[in-house]
């Protein structure tokens, strides 16, 4: 994500590296790289242009010119610009409703359906709303029976009219079952078509008068660039919708969309979509956006999934374990299923600061631990609950029940080894020995790559 507009701020800024003050030169040489960076992310003319200008301006404000290191604060000034012009704070949706309606809107193949399970779960896990989708596209073939396994896999129901083609009806039917059965959610999923038409717009509109929604939700894929500020601007004018969804934000995307949508439509991002997983969902932070894009990584938000995935209970257990050196490999096994669960690999390892410019080049997939969990199932219980036991002919059997080599089982136990250490020193709770034993896992991962 932003990879090749980190690369090129990053050389942008090297311009200013080591100079004792800012010029007129200097400083023109580093924006002329930053509007080209901005530019080859797929950023308008107009919005490069304006925003150098005012970083330009603020560069030679009063509190720049006592600076002892204008490098550092020239990136300063660029990171609250990026925030600002991607939005500055971030925007709740509004669920304050009776039900709370929101109506998804966007073209075909930008992910809405997804997108409508995606909120789905994360209203209904992270705050504890009853939640009900509504499968309104009823002209892209197998598009209800989507949204109906999509709403399995959440545990989410789908309301659907069979056989019925009118989506104004359907939403209005959804909400009186909503209603009459205490859901104080409804998420309507709508037809999207390939271009902005006449036809499109009039439904979309016709359903929006007909339920009066909280919110309105406008999808788009982020990898389709300035193509994309241009669709949400034509939808805006016709819709006025309330924020906007970026989806595959952990795709080839140069960044354009996310960088200027908001100064195009004056509307929020309230929502990225990161992957196709029911959880790859993230409320959209412009400063942490902008943390990222220039290289700073993102603490805060992988010390959040770390926060839900263990809880205080969880850490009291491990840290006594950790204390009486009883951690074993159902505690390592475990650790690492939690980890799985805050997300992708490269991208939670990318919010650590100095990580994502390091590992640019490294396959880190999502099936980065499947050898270790191979080799750790391939242990009998009692040889998991008692590492040290591991003697030479234990290790060849686990090598050859997991399809490894006993180099690898070796590069295991020490890497446990390792880890336990490790986490026996930390006193925090179990954010903090997530985090630190992330960083070991990690080398884990890539150590086995040949």
């Amino acid at each position: 994500m932003f990879e090749n507009l980190s690369d090129k701020l990053d050389r942008a800024f090297k311009t200013l590296k080591g100079q004792g003050y800012i010029t007129d030169i200097n400083v023109a040489e580093t924006l002329k790289d930053v509007r080209k960076a901005l530019l080859d992310a797929d950023v308008s003319y107009k919005v490069a242009k304006q925003f150098t200008d005012t970083v330009k301006e603020k560069a030679f404000g009063a509190e720049v010119l006592t600076a002892v290191s204008p490098g550092q604060l020239m990136v300063k000034i660029v990171h609250d610009e990026l925030a600002s012009l991607m939005g500055g704070e971030n925007v709740d949706v509004n669920l304050k409703g009776t039900p709370a309606v929101i109506l998804i809107a966007g073209l075909q193949g930008s992910g809405k359906t997804t997108f409508s399970a995606k909120l789905a779960n994360y209203l209904k896990n992270k705050r504890s709303r009853k939640v009900l989708l509504v499968a309104g596209d009823v002209y892209r073939p197998a598009a209800i029976e989507q949204l109906k396994v999509l709403g399995e896999q959440v545990n989410v129901k789908v309301f659907t009219i069979e056989g019925s083609t009118d989506p104004v009806n359907i939403a209005k039917q959804a909400i009186a079952h909503a209603r009459e059965y205490d859901i104080n959610t409804v998420i309507i999923d709508t037809a999207g078509r390939l271009a902005v038409d006449e036809q499109m717009m009039n439904e979309i509109a016709a359903i929006k008068r007909a339920v009066n929604p909280q919110e309105t939700l406008f999808v788009v894929d982020s990898m389709t660039g300035q193509d994309a500020v241009n669709t949400a601007k034509a939808f805006n004018d016709r819709l006025d919708y309330d924020g906007v969804v970026l989806t595959k934000l952990d795709g080839d995307t140069r960044g354009g969309a996310a960088l200027t949508i908001r100064s195009v439509v004056d509307k929020p991002v309230k929502f990225v979509g990161l992957g196709e997983k029911m959880d790859a969902i993230d409320i959209f932070y412009p400063a942490r956006m902008a943390d990222r894009i220039l290289g700073m990584g993102d603490i805060v938000s992988l010390v959040e999934r770390a926060q839900e995935q263990f809880d205080e209970e969880q850490a009291r257990k491990l840290q006594q374990k950790l204390i009486k050196d009883q951690f074993n490999f159902n505690d390592f096994i475990a650790q690492i299923k939690q980890i799985k669960k805050m997300g992708n690999m490269k991208d939670l390892i990318g919010m650590i600061p100095g990580m994502g410019k390091a590992l640019k080049d490294v396959d880190i997939d999502d099936n980065a631990f499947k050898g270790i969990e191979a080799m750790i199932g391939s242990m009998t219980p009692y040889e998991r609950e008692n590492p040290s036991v591991l003697n030479g002919s234990r290790r060849k059997r686990i090598a050859m029940g997991s399809g490894t080599d006993i180099s690898e089982v070796n590069r295991l136990i020490k890497q446990f080894d390792d880890t336990r250490k490790m986490m026996k020193m930390v006193s925090g709770g179990g954010g903090k020995n997530a985090l630190n034993a992330m960083r070991n896992m990690q080398r884990m991962s890539t150590g086995r790559k040949r």
